[in-house]
């Protein structure tokens, strides 16, 4: 099991950036994948952006591409999201995730084992 904590959320105007961490313990040796999801106030959790260490890619929503970017910094087990342009669109609760296997291209959408808290993000206009 990964335990998950996010941070970073907060309130931001439109077109403004924040970065979201994610700090990862416990068994983290199993994980090979970490995404970041959300979701808005009505509608279903959504993928954002996923980092898969075994293939070294980064993979991205249509609506994030290019505005977004996701890294990793190995030593501190944490995965970070730099969030640039934001939209008020942007709003919603992002949780990061972690899954064992490793992936690529859509295989990064889902089949992940364990989930943080969430960390509420809110983008005014």
């Amino acid at each position: 099991q990964v335990q998950l904590v996010e941070s970073g959320g907060g309130l931001v105007q439109a077109g403004g950036s924040l970065r979201l961490s994610c700090a990862a313990s416990g068994r983290t040796s199993s994980t090979n994948t970490m995404g970041w999801f959300r979701q808005a106030p009505g509608k279903e959790r959504e993928f954002v952006a996923a980092i898969s260490f075994g293939g070294s890619g980064t993979y991205y929503s249509d609506s994030v591409k290019g505005r977004f970017s996701i890294s990793r910094d190995n030593a501190k087990n944490t995965v970070y999201l730099q969030m640039n342009s934001q939209k008020p669109e942007d709003t919603a609760v992002y949780s990061c995730a972690a899954k064992a296997q490793s992936c690529s291209n859509y295989g990064c959408y889902g089949g992940y084992d364990d989930w943080g808290q969430g960390t509420q993000v809110t983008v005014s206009s």
